[in-house]
């Protein structure tokens, strides 16, 4: 029986970028009748326990995803193999990923939009310090590469 693709979702703060992307690959995947598990964090712990960016919320409402009730939260040791896939939205995240491995890894680490063909080893830009048309960027991409994942998981390339 193939295994139900469970992804996460990784950026610096959990609030911007990753809750963003795994909101995305949520709408995909049920557009695509698809079965999946997401979630997101962050490499660093500013955030614990918050909200997304209120951007983040507008971004995603406007897209109908409520993500009001995400909550920040920091990468553990468990979701290296909770997960099939952790997605790092930039290479500054992934390279911190990479090395915060556990030895017992068994998720596929990589760049998010690695699956996006004609963006790989781009990164997806951190809207924070930007203004609302930063975050409908952002948007932009992590649902290209919301739609490249469920895509690949059900050409069962993954």
């Amino acid at each position: 029986m193939k295994q139900v693709p469970s992804v996460l979702f990784v950026c610096l703060g959990n609030i911007c970028r990753s809750p963003m992307a795994e909101a995305a690959f949520r709408k995909a995947a049920a557009n695509a009748g698809m079965e999946a598990v997401a979630d997101s964090a962050g490499t660093a712990s500013y955030h614990v326990g918050s909200a997304p960016d209120p951007r983040s919320i507008t971004t995603a409402a406007r897209y109908g995803i409520d993500i009001l009730d995400y909550q920040g939260r920091q990468i553990s040791g468990q979701d290296y193999t909770r997960f099939t896939h952790i997605f790092a939205l930039d290479a500054a995240n992934l390279s911190d990923i990479r090395r915060r491995a556990p030895a017992n890894t068994t998720a596929e680490i990589a760049l998010l939009l690695d699956v996006v063909e004609g963006r790989e080893g781009q990164d997806v830009v951190d809207p924070y310090h930007g203004n609302q048309d930063d975050f409908e960027t952002t948007w932009a991409d992590v649902s290209a590469a919301a739609e490249a994942l469920v895509a690949r998981f059900l050409s069962g390339r993954d």
